[in-house]
């Protein structure tokens, strides 16, 4: 792991530094378990009590920091920074050890279509197998395990790590990372109902697109559009075990978190926040800049930006709104009788 002093993790972050200027630093940490040589950050003013008992001998810190506040004897630089997390994120990448994998590589046990195209510099892991007329660019990287059914198209540096199974038609954009064991492409749920109740399968003809710097979590589903596309647009993140139905889309710089799940042909806005074991009903629509917090149900389409919460989902302070009130349903129901046994005496 590389190490840097206390100047040169200035400069980067762009922060004022106070204190010795060449204390070597060779790793990160969180405050409360830092030790001796690593750095860490206080951006949530709770965490400010800390600084008076961490090990760690420098550390991030906001503009609102009292630098004449108590702090442990390893402090030994204070950097002061617009955002101390953000600094935080620059200097973890600065750390982070480079894990990519060896370009030009073809491991023997993979099975490679003879029409498929890869580029040179390509990364194909041990038992990838690759079918017909794929197309793989400059740069990507395919992990151990990795499935591409035919005509599936792979932009420059992409990564898709163990056991991603792409069906035929994916495409996939350039810089997208997708995690292992996530699939894509699969059949949407789509069935018809026959009068003896039994089903018909409605086939799914349509592919999946995936936009330029996406990140999809691990054992992630996303199913192919009956006809058409299902699209997730450039910059979109997906957290671990989320499923995208058929016909979706999730326009650009939209944001959804752990087991979340978006039934078929809805269009989430851009720069959506979609928080934990939210659940979408198919055929709405949402505003741009939408955040649902979590465990909620997206029941109607929502035409304004703002912050909702509830099943239904509500806007959120009207929500809280009723929460509070329904607190007060036992004494009223109470009150209700009282007046009720009042009126019956008269």
């Amino acid at each position: 792991m590389p190490t840097f002093t206390t100047l040169e993790i200035a400069n980067h972050v762009a922060g004022t530094l106070h204190g010795t200027e060449h204390c070597v630093i060779h790793g990160i940490a969180k405050i409360e378990t830092a030790s001796a040589g690593t750095m860490s950050f206080i951006a949530n003013p709770k965490y400010a009590r800390f600084a008076e008992t961490t090990q760690a001998e420098c550390l991030l810190v906001g503009k609102n920091f009292h630098l004449d506040a108590p702090r442990s004897a390893s402090v030994q630089a204070i950097i002061v920074c617009d955002d101390p997390y953000v600094g935080f994120l620059q200097m973890v990448k600065h750390f982070a050890p480079d894990t990519s994998a060896k370009k030009n590589f073809v491991h023997p046990s993979a099975v490679i279509a003879e029409t498929a195209t890869i580029h040179p510099t390509a990364h194909i892991g041990a038992h990838v197998s690759i079918g017909e007329h794929c197309v793989i660019g400059d740069n990507v990287e395919l992990r151990a395990g990795v499935v591409l059914y035919d005509h599936v198209e792979i932009g420059s540096g992409s990564v898709l790590h163990g056991n991603v199974v792409c069906y035929q038609d994916t495409k996939i954009g350039i810089c997208t990372i997708i995690h292992g064991g996530t699939v894509l492409g699969a059949d949407g749920f789509g069935f018809a109902e026959l009068p003896d109740k039994s089903f018909v399968k409605i086939p799914q003809i349509g592919n999946v697109v995936i936009g330029d710097g996406v990140e999809i979590g691990a054992n992630c589903t996303i199913d192919r559009a009956a006809l058409g596309s299902t699209l997730i647009e450039h910059g979109v993140k997906i957290d671990n075990l989320v499923h995208i139905a058929h016909n979706c889309v999730i326009q650009e710089h939209s944001a959804i978190a752990a087991q979340t799940g978006v039934s078929g042909s809805t269009i989430i806005g851009k720069r959506n926040r979609l928080a934990g074991q939210v659940g979408v009903v198919g055929h709405i629509t949402t505003a741009d800049d939408v955040i649902v917090y979590a465990q909620s149900g997206v029941s109607h389409t929502i035409e304004q930006k703002g912050v909702y919460f509830g099943s239904p989902a509500k806007p959120h302070i009207e929500t809280m709104k009723i929460e509070a009130a329904s607190k007060q349903l036992p004494q009223i129901v109470r009150d209700v009788r009282t007046l009720m046994q009042a009126r019956e005496k008269s």
